[in-house]
Order: C-alpha cells, then structure tokens, then sequence
C-alpha cells in the first residue's frame, strides 16, 4: 500500500473531495469514488462522503491499496453447486474462501473456481468479479448467488433493494441473548478510530436492520437464526458484538476465539456465521426459489462441545 497526505491550501476554491483528489492524482474519478467509499481516502482522520467539500487547512490522506491483476485465471478448485440454470448458479461458499481476487487474494478465489465451470458471467464487475450480486466474509460459509447474464443481475439486485430476498444465517454468539427473538435496529459505518472496521457509533452510517430468533441457548453461548433485513458490511458481526454478543471466532469485533470446557480449551479458528438459506425470485421466471446449505462440520462440532458441559472461567 501507498500512502499520500495532501493539506489543503489557502486560496483553494471550493471543490468536491473526489474532484480534489482526482486533480491530485493520476487516477479515474470512479476509482477515487470507490476508495473513498471503502475508508481509504479521510479528511482530518475522519471517512467523509465524495461530495464533501474540502477547505483550506483539511488534512487528506490517502491509501492505495495494492491491486490484482486485472485478469480472472480459471481454476480447477471443486465447488459445492446447490443450483444452476442459464441464468444463475448458487454456491455453498466454504469457510476460507475469498469471493473474488483482491489484494493478498490473487488465487483459490470462488471467481477462480467458478469460470472455469462457467465460461459465461454477468459482464457487470468485470473482470474480477463477474455477476457477484452479494458478498459473504472470508470467513463466512455458505449459500451466494451469481448472475450468469446482465439481465438476470440487475433483477437479483433489484430485489434486494426492494428487500424482497429473505437471506437467512446461523451464528454462535458469545453469552446468552436475553430474548427470545428480536431485533437490532441501528446506524452502520466506518469506524470513527479504524477505517479497516465497521461501527454503530459513526459519524455518517446507513439504516441496519437484524432480526434473530434462539434456536438453542448453549453454555456461555448462544445458536441464532438470523434474517438481515438490510445488507450492510459486517453487518451481523457488527450488530451483535455491539450488544456484548460478539460472533463466536471472530477476530475483528469482540475476539472470542475461544471458550474453556471442562477445563479444556475450545478454540474457534474462524467466525461461526453461515448463510443457511435465501429465498428469491427466479430473474427470469419470476418462480419463487429457496436454497439451503446444511451447518457445515466446524460449527456442528462448537455446537456439540458447547452443549450439556460446564464452563470454568478463568
């Protein structure tokens, strides 16, 4: 990564923040846009919008992240395909997996996997990420689905504007959730002290909504169902490690990665989120579809570990 910082100075006319730093650096406009959405870009250490309009004195600094080739090798990687037609193809992601190639990622991507079964991709996102609709964290499993046409990306999308897409998760959360179902119901932005994380204390966040319902309340920890209403960065993680609930295994937002069972330690090598299920609409057809990926091995054994034991604290 590279790193600039620029102080605006006196005289300089009022301008947006993309425009600024576009006229700064030798890069797209569209590009600048985008780094200032995912946190590279701050004025004064804080994350503002593009159209903020810099002042003399403003302090900008700027991060260039490393980027991938702009070439998606295909590769002979197995995929678990829950569902494949002309138009779509649905995966159960397995933990460990990055979506498509970023920085430190440039391989052993689902995106690698998939063109190599899939000759031909939704063009939007191209060339790295063909018809990718909707993210799951590296560390996430689960059910994702990918456009093969144009067409059908922008009906999926469409969709999960209108929130009309039922998206479902299993999670182990650290505690016991007081109530039986419920929902978190907050703002969700870039940190105000770390960019790289997300926050419900922000200075400029969007509307997150997460329902949830106890399947079973296990020792120290809890098994939910989740539904997110809206779709928002670490959403999930966020929510519920702002309630003192942190994701079981994650090591951005409340770091328990592990429990003592009986005196033996339980470690939890990656978050215990799993997109289980989601329902939608055919883009085509318009026939209502639901896919399903069973609780993959590692969170069946936390479960198991988690159930009908003493915990001894520390």
């Amino acid at each position: 990564m590279k790193k600039t910082t620029y102080e605006v100075p006196a005289g300089t006319k009022p301008e947006r923040l993309d425009a600024f730093i576009t006229h700064q650096c030798n890069l797209t406009r569209s590009y600048i846009q985008r780094l200032i959405k995912e946190g590279f870009i701050t004025v004064n250490s804080h994350c503002e919008k593009a159209r903020y309009t810099v002042k003399e004195g403003d302090r900008i600094e700027v991060i260039l992240p490393d980027e991938p080739d702009g070439i998606l090798v295909p590769e002979d990687i197995p995929l678990n395909i829950l569902y494949e037609d002309e138009h779509m193809v649905v995966v159960n992601k397995p933990p460990d997996m990055v979506i498509y190639p970023a920085a430190g990622n440039k391989s052993g991507t689902l995106m690698n996997a998939l063109v190599s079964r899939c000759p031909k991709l939704a063009s939007v996102g191209a060339p790295l990420r063909p018809g990718v609709i909707h993210r799951l964290d590296k560390d996430t499993s689960g059910v994702i689905v990918i456009a093969k046409d144009d067409e059908s990306y922008h009906n999926i999308v469409a969709q999960f504007r209108e929130r009309t897409i039922q998206k479902y998760y299993l999670a182990l959360v650290f505690g016991s959730l007081k109530e039986q179902q419920g929902e978190i119901r907050t703002l969700i932005g870039r940190s105000r002290w770390n960019r790289k994380k997300m926050a419900v204390k922000t200075d400029r966040g969007k509307e997150a909504i997460t329902q949830f319902e106890v399947l079973k309340r296990l020792n120290s920890s809890t098994l939910a169902k989740i539904r997110i209403i809206t779709g928002r960065t670490h959403q999930i993680r966020v929510h519920f490690a702002s309630k003192g609930h942190p994701v079981l295994g994650d090591k951005t937002y409340g770091k328990k990665t592990e429990l003592i069972i009986g005196g033996k330690s339980i470690g939890f090598p990656r978050q215990m989120l799993h997109a289980c299920s989601i329902k939608l609409k055919h883009p085509l057809s318009g026939m209502p579809m639901e896919f399903t990926a069973p609780m993959p091995e590692d969170m069946e054994k936390a479960v198991k570990e988690l159930t009908d034991v003493r915990i001894i604290r520390r």
